[in-house]
């Protein structure tokens, strides 16, 4: 099950209750959330910990083939087009989706709705499937009470963030599958995440909720419809955020040194990373941790950022959260190593890592970093592509372990026996120790045992029993002279060994691979290879972004409306759909594509992308932004079924789209000279301002944002013909370098450029005896001009 903490620290448990003690503008009224007859017969330390809200965690094994003859029930849910809500279209539930139909019915026939939240690929979403969507009792139980609406969390965010706001104030926690139970009219009054089908020592079965809750409706109808209003009432407090006319915001200063500290007390100095486990990539981390290295690089401060970051990166690249064979990153490691991850593949992972392990190759030089890059983005190209250009969504953690398993195993793709590797590696090592196979330098080098390399504490179902996760236990060097081997020589071995199983991993059942595309994700892809592109020095990378570009302008916008679709499904034959009511963008579609197509333009530098992306800056602030509490909503008004309008105030496994859109503003302000952005800009901080300087650990690309805005942007600009050599040289020069309060703009002396339109300034700036002449420019004027990149060079690390 994915976790959340909760932002709510005012909220406790109370003999049952959940409770706010703050409940109404620090008044000291006490405020019910929940009546205690619902959790009436319920294990007492179930109802002291809020287990009826917060539902235990427990092991399962998930997935079992189709009936044979076909599938026994058909509901609504065939008819959409999301893989998540195609998975249960075969369930004795009467599903509905989100929408209309669904609340009518409700009201009509006076029930409650029961919305359960997941995604395709989620683990524990298929555990609650098997274990009571696919049960004909449960099925029944749920069709007579309650009006059951299913919802792929990737499609509607929207819906996602309301509810999931509702269980983490009510658990102090949250996650996927998320169970909600509403009114009629769509007020949440009980919740929490997976249920257990019947009730377990110390669990509450869901069999016993539906039942008690619907008992409680026929008794109790006005109580709970009473507590549902003042539920959102006390949300309604909670999720404000909002900032005043005139108000400044928090100094970065102050910011960025509490965010270092706060991240400096919780990292591994062992392992890297930021927790004990489970551990997350947070490439958030990671960028903060980078951009606060650029500020302070010759403090000792300075270089301790620097050395998290890279630590967290090298370990992460050794251990099994990085698929060695199949290439790419797991969503994350259930243990303090990185070694036995959660197998599901995310491609906002992907993106934002791929962009991370760029940084640290700019900052290091070291190729080790490229290699991952490379690593990751062949996996996405191979893997997650569709064959028109966009992105897939994600690959499941859970799979067949044969073509003629019955059951799923979470994965079981993955993993490796020793007798498996020793099988397809037999082969003697010649100049090794006789009797040496390359079996025996793969094991060694890859922690493979003869009995699993798995601590049963990390496999309480055993369903890794015997099996390896693949995990580097020994540099190359010391590898190398255990076999008594030259270096390149066991590159050599351990390359040949890979492919070797890769082969035959290629022959077991793959994994559900998700098909949808989201336009917010696709563009943390197209960030991820464009920036690979412009560093690496590799132009297949950056026409990849850029095909990828093309296709969101193709199928996840509407030109006659100038607005971003939020996703479309390959269909049947490959061919990309859409669905018949599409859904439209929400503000991390704007924010992510707006992002994508800046880094586009920097590595491509076609002002097409730039025009594209101050476009729909503009409908971003006309749809999402708040100019009363200022920054932008997460969704925009005018839908009736979605009770709150929010903004996103952490950075998680992605940032929030109001820490991006801070730089995005401060960029698009540099490119286009419309300085009302960089006003937008400061007022988000402002929001947030409280956040930033009590607990920025909690929005560190924010904070990262923060420096930019004080720092003001400098606007590097290239005088050149972009053909020129010496104009590719600056250009060069400029992408090696790590500076992360800067834009790049190429003027190519063409009079109706974009950029010349916009930046009248521009024409002022001449190449220096005919020769590409690069300038590093602030709102204060520019410096003198050069031409070396050596100068350049000087002049970009110089810069804060």
């Amino acid at each position: 099950m994915d976790s959340l903490r909760g932002p709510f620290p005012g909220l406790c448990w109370d003999g049952g209750r959940c409770c706010s003690l703050q409940a109404h503008a620090g008044q000291g009224s006490t405020l019910c959330f929940l009546e205690p007859p619902l959790l009436a017969g319920a294990p007492a330390v179930c109802r002291r910990r809020g287990v009826f809200l917060k539902a235990c965690t427990a092991m399962a094994t998930a997935g079992k083939p189709c009936e044979p003859g076909g599938p026994r029930h058909t509901n609504r849910l065939i008819n959409e087009k999301s893989p998540y809500l195609l998975q249960h279209a075969h369930n004795p539930v009467d599903w509905y989706p989100w929408g209309q139909e669904a609340f009518d019915k409700a009201k009509k026939e006076n029930k409650l709705i029961f919305l359960s939240v997941g995604y395709s690929t989620c683990h524990w979403c298929h555990v609650m499937e098997e274990e009571s969507f696919k049960n004909k009792e449960i099925g029944e139980i749920m069709n007579k009470n309650f009006v059951c609406i299913k919802v792929d969390r990737e499609e509607r965010p929207d819906v996602d963030k309301v509810y999931m706001t509702f269980v983490q104030a009510t658990s102090g926690g949250g996650g996927w599958p998320m169970s909600v139970w509403l009114t009629p009219d769509l007020k949440p009054f009980a919740g929490g995440t997976y249920f257990p089908p019947d009730d377990r020592v110390y669990r509450v079965g869901f069999r016993t909720v539906l039942l008690r809750i619907a008992e409680q409706w026929n008794q109790n109808k006005d109580a709970l419809l009473e507590n549902s209003q003042k539920i959102m009432e006390a949300l309604q407090i909670h999720a404000r955020i909002c900032g005043q006319a005139q108000e400044s915001p928090p100094p970065s200063q102050e910011v960025m040194a509490m965010c270092f500290q706060q991240l400096s007390k919780s990292y591994d100095e062992e392992y890297g990373g930021f927790s004990e486990f489970p551990k997350f990539p947070t490439p958030v981390n990671l960028n903060f941790l980078f951009t606060y290295w650029a500020l302070h690089r010759t403090t000792p401060e300075g270089a301790r950022a620097l050395q998290m970051a890279t630590h967290t990166l090298k370990m992460m690249a050794y251990g099994g959260i990085h698929d060695h064979i199949g290439q790419g990153f797991h969503r994350y490691s259930t243990d303090q190593h990185w070694h036995v991850p959660h197998f599901e593949k995310m491609l906002y992972d992907q993106g934002q890592l791929a962009t991370a392990y760029t940084r640290a190759f700019q900052v290091s030089g070291d190729e080790f970093f490229a290699d991952v890059v490379g690593d990751i983005l062949l996996y996405v190209s191979r893997d997650l592509s569709d064959q028109a250009g966009g992105f897939y969504s994600a690959e499941d953690a859970d799979s067949y372990p044969s073509a003629t398993s019955g059951e799923k195993r979470e994965g079981a793709f993955c993993v490796w026996t020793a007798e498996e590797i020793r099988a397809l590696l037999p082969e003697p090592v010649e100049g090794a120790a006789e009797g040496t196979t390359l079996a025996d330098v793969f094991m060694h080098h890859y922690g493979v045992k003869e009995d699993g390399n798995v601590s049963p504490a990390k496999d309480p179902h055993g369903e890794l029993k015997g099996k390896n996760v693949l995990i580097v236990r020994s540099s190359p060097a010391l590898t190398a002279a255990r076999f008594g081997l030259e270096p390149g020589r066991l590159d050599a071995l351990l390359s040949q060994g890979r492919r070797r199983l890769a082969a035959a991993r290629a022959q077991r059942p793959r994994p559900h691979l998700d098909t949808k595309m989201l336009a917010s994700w696709n563009g943390l892809m197209i960030s991820g290879f464009a920036q690979a592109g412009a560093a690496l020095a590799k132009e297949e990378y950056v026409c990849r972004a850029a095909r990828a570009a093309h296709f969101v302008r193709r199928h996840l916008f509407d030109a006659a409306s100038g607005r971003l679709l939020r996703s479309c499904y390959r269909g049947q034959d490959s061919a990309v759909e859409q669905s018949a009511v599409p859904i439209q963008g929400f503000l991390e579609d704007y924010v992510f594509v707006i992002q994508a197509l800046f880094d586009l333009y920097e590595a491509s530098l076609d002002q097409g992308w730039l025009e594209w992306a101050l476009q729909l800056q503009h409908t971003q602030d006309k749809l999402f932004w708040d100019p009363k509490g200022f920054a932008y909503f997460s969704s925009e008004a005018g839908d009736p079924s979605l009770l709150l309008r929010l903004k996103d105030d952490q950075d998680g496994a992605e940032p929030s789209a109001n820490s991006v859109t801070v730089m995005n503003l401060l960029r698009a302000a540099s490119y286009s000279g419309h300085m009302e952005w960089v006003e937008k800009a400061g007022q988000i901080l402002a929001a947030f301002s409280e956040r930033l300087l009590k607990i920025p650990v909690a929005l560190p690309e924010m904070a990262r944002a923060s420096a930019a805005f004080h720092h003001t942007l400098k606007q590097v600009v290239i005088c050149g013909d972009p053909q020129g050599e010496d104009t590719k040289d600056l250009l060069r020069c400029v992408h090696s370098v790590y500076c992360p309060n800067k834009v790049l703009l190429l003027e190519d002396g063409a009079d109706s450029s974009f950029l010349r339109r916009r930046l009248p300034f521009l024409r002022a700036l001449a190449r220096e005896a005919g020769k590409a002449t690069a300038y590093v420019c602030s709102g204060s004027g520019c410096s003198l001009p050069v031409t070396a990149p050596r100068e350049l060079r000087g002049l970009l690390l110089g810069a804060p």
